[in-house]
């Protein structure tokens, strides 16, 4: 009985996410000055995503003025010629609508949710930005201290705030990963208004930028607007800086102890993974999915419902653009010894190792797979940025319909394969986090 109502429980997945996955329709055209444009209509309801992702993350950075990439997001929401400072918030507010932006080891990312008949405010705050933005010492000193107030909440007094700052300096010897994406702040504190003018110049030009927009949309009036609030803007004057570092071999295990401010000792481990977009990586995020996605996940029932020695843990992979890593990491629980949940989090990974995965599993598996895809595209502004991405790291918007078969045609053998290859300890960095010993 239980095996039928698998079977149907399959099929039920199968056919909700093969009636949800219909083919995401676009346009897309590129502009003399090099800005790359897509369009999505999607007019099942009045709201429209305007989206700009610029080709550049902390790994652009000088390695003496790191954290520049993250400091942009703050700074250009300062104002620009002809928005005061201030305002720029306030525009979308007004309208109704929302925004914010993000950065990465790769890229940096602004966008709007607006009504649908707001479209052309989002397209001129997005120009303004990537033309007219305020570069200057009021600015540039206003967010140093917001960047600084935000490093002190979110790495240096959170718990284990620092694990991944501290894995990538010691996984990486020599690529620009290697430095965290907020930065150092004597860095920030040592760079003149000209470092962040000429920053600013090399990056936020329209030919290293995709616009992107999902939503309510008539496709002739979007490309109109487009056209006539960026194919003025001159495009960049010199080549865009693009690191090509190639990371040697890690040459065996890392292993550190960074003592913190917490009450229950952290397992870190950070294993080398390829690029995404590559066959390898496919197998090995299905892989992070099957170790730690969900609470019948096997960390989850090994480490914390059978053994407890967990309180936590979860295993993702960072979808990066050169080689990245993947994260394996447990919060241990109280009385645990912290190198008996490091070795049983190792004992679930040789397991993958060396046992075949059953059937069963490795469906559901493939279900989880399919969901995400489905939950990923289910709103505009998910459509807008998986667009994006998917043209700006693999040379193909149209990914978005084609890459859920790359994942479906990972097998059970290739996930053991990938485990074997990157999943050893000569290819991996283990941190333990511990406690702060008391003090007087």
């Amino acid at each position: 009985m239980r095996y039928l109502v698998l079977i149907f429980l399959h099929f039920f997945v199968f056919e909700f996410s093969q009636a949800q996955l219909n083919k995401i329709e676009f346009r897309e055209f590129t502009l003399d000055n090099g800005l790359h444009v897509i369009l999505h209509r999607d007019n099942s309801t009045p709201i429209v995503a305007v989206s700009v992702m610029y080709h550049v993350g902390s790994k652009n950075e000088n390695p003496d003025r790191t954290g520049f990439a993250h400091f942009f997001e703050h700074l250009l929401f300062e104002g620009s010629e002809n928005i005061e400072r201030g305002q720029f918030d306030k525009y979308v507010e007004k309208a109704g609508g929302t925004l914010n932006a993000n950065t990465s080891f790769d890229r940096t990312y602004y966008f709007e949710i607006l009504p649908s008949n707001q479209l052309e405010l989002g397209l001129w705050l997005e120009s303004e930005r990537m033309l007219h933005a305020k570069v200057d010492n009021v600015g540039i000193e206003t967010q140093r201290q917001v960047v600084k107030e935000e490093r002190r909440q979110r790495v240096d007094n959170q718990p284990y705030g620092t694990f991944l700052e501290e894995i990538i300096k010691r996984a990486y010897k020599v690529h620009p990963y290697r430095w965290p994406i907020i930065g150092y702040m004597e860095h920030l504190d040592a760079a003149q208004e000209k470092d962040y003018k000429n920053f600013y110049a090399d990056f936020y030009v329209p030919n290293n930028a995709i616009v992107s927009i999902a939503g309510d949309i008539d496709y002739e009036v979007a490309e109109a607007l487009v056209r006539k609030y960026f194919n003025d803007i001159p495009k960049g004057k010199k080549p865009i800086y693009r690191p090509n570092i190639v990371e040697p071999p890690l040459g065996g295990e890392v292993r550190d102890t960074i003592y913190d401010n917490i009450q229950l000792p952290g397992v870190f481990m950070a294993y080398r993974i390829p690029e995404q977009g590559t066959e390898d990586f496919y197998a090995v995020s299905m892989l992070g999915t099957l170790l730690s996605q969900g609470q019948s996940s096997r960390l989850q029932k090994a480490l914390v419902d059978e053994q407890q020695k967990a309180v936590a843990v979860g295993n993702f992979p960072l979808d990066l653009e050169d080689p990245g890593i993947a994260i394996a990491y447990c919060i241990v629980s109280m009385g645990t010894d912290v190198k008996a949940a490091e070795d049983a989090i190792t004992a679930e990974i040789d397991r993958v190792r060396k046992e075949p995965i059953s059937e069963e599993e490795f469906q559901k598996l493939r279900n989880q797979v399919e969901n995400d895809f489905v939950s990923a595209n289910s709103r505009v502004a998910g459509i807008a940025e998986s667009l994006a991405n998917y043209k700006m790291y693999l040379g193909d918007a149209n990914l978005i319909n084609t890459e859920l078969q790359r994942y479906l045609a990972v097998t059970k053998e290739d996930i053991m394969r990938v485990a074997n290859k990157y999943y050893t300890p000569d290819n991996r960095v283990v941190l333990h986090y511990l406690p702060k010993p008391a003090t007087p």
